[in-house]
């Protein structure tokens, strides 16, 4: 090696040997006419390096360091740096590489630094201190991971990469087929239909690190390319799956913070909704939602009179901070998430302490159904309450909003709040097309047995054996139990107005092997990019990626996605339409 040490490995220890340092110069600093300091940095740290003053390094070269390791004399004592109390004297100084001045600062001044910027010089982002804690700490996640699946009796299987496109589900990458003109691969969303079959091949348990493709808009949350936990298990339980979920998710998570969290608390689909309006809650703030719509059944105020559902949140003492106009904004972003109104209610202290309202609607409440109002949502003077009336749906979807918008802290902030959120609706709404039922999840989930009855006559009841797993407010992922009897997934098709020989046409490759003995069988898969970002305490799962693609989706380094050669499309098969006329 061309090193004896690593740059943030030296310590007192070390002093009087001779040692070997590379690395990048982090920054020079004139001491006298005849030394100078050079401050040299590697992945692991900075070590100061006493150099001749003659000596021509910069901001960026890459250098070779030898000379001896002392103690710093007295006075000039770095705590902040872990190499704080040595430096590196007595030095020859090897250039391997010389730098241009870098486009932005390697320190964390880049954070100031436009993104668009930075992406476009990643290479050199990738040299600074947070990226390169962050990418380790990935790939910590991804070592736990793989050892607690292993652990398990997982067996790691790759599954294809050029799949067949599939009909349901997120918008798919396709790929052309140059053997075969005017045919077409996809790239995978997920492994599910390989996963499966595994299953059915007897594999009993399958787990792979797995890259995913889909082509959605980029969020904080999402970008083109994602990698997943992907695993499938045989003969179990809905219990046994989250089981195994959680010992890999917990063991990533002790190996990056050295703390393991408690087991997973779990709540029914219906409770989250009910609690929290949001099928991913956030469990490290209260403010959860309180039910209004019995306090208010004989109300003359005609905006509750007529609504299905009435529900309500405190936001403690912060009825000082929402001026009119500001209050009137967070109506009119109700209205954006569906409600067709909003009630806002500040408390305030009346004629001898009692608490009174100060509203626009107060004036057509009862003296009961205010007195409710403080009761039930535990009002105090400052506090301000939010009401929305409804349907239950609605109700509760709004006020999930407004709750996060007042109260909800950065995902990476606070403590590690994991949810696992069970018995999802098999079905969510009709289709505005063809009038028949929408899965929830997908198709292939198996509803929960205890609703069986009910999958005819009233569908829109029936539970499904699926789940999620929650953190932070952020879904890491989803799973459920499969149907693994053919008869069963007609019927489920039947509700969706699929055929059996339009089942054949469109998933005949996938259900037509579980004619010949498939095991009863369940799976999950979560997002690695999600679960190390808030391990990272990072709020976008662009800064734990080597090379993300930003919101516009195309790459400022790269220049992707490009145009092809036209003699390249023509082998393919393929025509480019020209851009649409405005």
């Amino acid at each position: 090696m061309m090193r004896t040490h690593l740059c943030g490995e030296l310590d007192p220890s070390h002093v009087g040997q001779q040692v070997a340092v590379t690395g990048w110069v982090n920054r020079r600093r004139e001491h006298s006419q005849h030394l100078a300091f050079v401050d040299l940095r590697d992945h692991s740290g900075i070590v100061q390096c006493v150099v001749d003053n003659s000596v021509d390094v910069r901001s960026e070269y890459v250098v070779r360091i030898t000379g001896t390791v002392t103690e710093r004399p007295d006075g000039t004592v770095n705590d902040n740096l872990a190499t704080g109390r040595i430096e590196i004297t007595d030095v020859a100084v090897e250039v391997l590489s010389v730098s241009e001045p870098p486009p932005f600062p390697l320190d964390e001044r880049a954070d100031e630094v436009d993104e668009m910027v930075r992406l476009r010089h990643r290479y050199l982002d990738l040299r600074r201190e947070r990226m390169q804690r962050n990418l380790r700490i990935r790939s910590q996640v991804n070592a736990a991971v793989r050892t607690a699946m292993l652990a398990q009796d997982f067996v790691e299987v790759e599954t294809p990469m050029l799949m067949p496109p599939t009909p349901e589900g997120a918008r798919e990458f396709i790929v052309p087929s140059r053997q075969r003109p005017g045919s077409f691969y996809a790239l995978p969303q997920s492994p599910q239909l390989y996963k499966q079959l595994l299953m059915v091949g007897g594999l009993d348990r399958y787990f792979q690190i797995a890259r995913c493709m889909r082509d959605e808009d980029l969020r904080a949350d999402r970008q083109y390319e994602f990698m997943q936990l992907d695993l499938e298990m045989s003969f179990v339980t809905v219990d046994d799956v989250l089981d195994a979920v959680e010992v890999s998710v917990l063991d990533a998570a002790e190996a990056v913070t050295g703390v393991r969290p408690t087991d997973v608390p779990r709540i029914t689909w219906h409770d989250a909704m009910n609690r929290f309006g949001t099928d991913k809650p956030d469990l490290r703030f209260a403010m959860e939602l309180v039910e209004l719509t019995d306090a208010f059944a004989q109300t003359g105020f005609k905006a509750f009179a007529t609504a299905g559902s009435i529900k309500g949140i405190n936001a403690k003492g912060a009825a000082p901070d929402w001026g009119r106009n500001k209050l009137d904004g967070l109506t009119d972003d109700a209205k954006s998430f569906g409600a067709k109104g909003m009630v806002w209610m500040k408390v305030t202290a009346g004629d001898a302490g009692a608490l009174t309202f100060e509203s626009p609607v107060a004036k057509f409440l009862s003296d009961d159904e205010q007195k409710a109002l403080i009761d039930r949502l535990d009002a105090e003077v400052d506090d301000l309450l939010l009401l929305i009336a409804d349907e239950w749906h609605t109700t509760c979807e709004v006020l999930g909003e407004l709750r996060n918008r007042l109260g909800r802290p950065p995902v990476s902030e606070g403590p590690y709040e994991y949810l696992w959120v069970v018995d999802f609706p098999l079905f969510v709404g009709m289709d505005d097309a063809t009038g028949n039922p929408k899965p929830g999840h997908h198709a292939f989930c198996h509803p929960h047995p205890e609703d069986l009855d009910k999958l005819e006559s009233d569908p829109m009841a029936v539970r499904a054996w699926a789940y999620d797993l929650v953190l932070n407010g952020w879904e890491l992922g989803s799973g459920s139990i499969r149907i693994h009897d053919p008869a069963l997934q007609q019927r489920v098709f039947d509700l969706m107005g699929i055929e059996a020989d339009e089942a054949e046409q469109r998933f005949g490759f996938f259900l037509n092997p579980f004619k010949y003995g498939a095991p009863p069988h369940g799976g999950f898969a979560y997002g690695l990019d999600r679960l190390t970002a808030i391990l990272a305490g990072e709020d976008n799962i662009r800064e734990i990626i080597a090379f993300p693609k930003p919101q516009s989706g195309v790459d400022p380094m790269t220049g992707a996605p490009t145009e092809i050669a036209e003699t390249t499309l023509a082998e393919l098969g393929v025509r480019v339409l020209p851009p649409p006329v405005d």
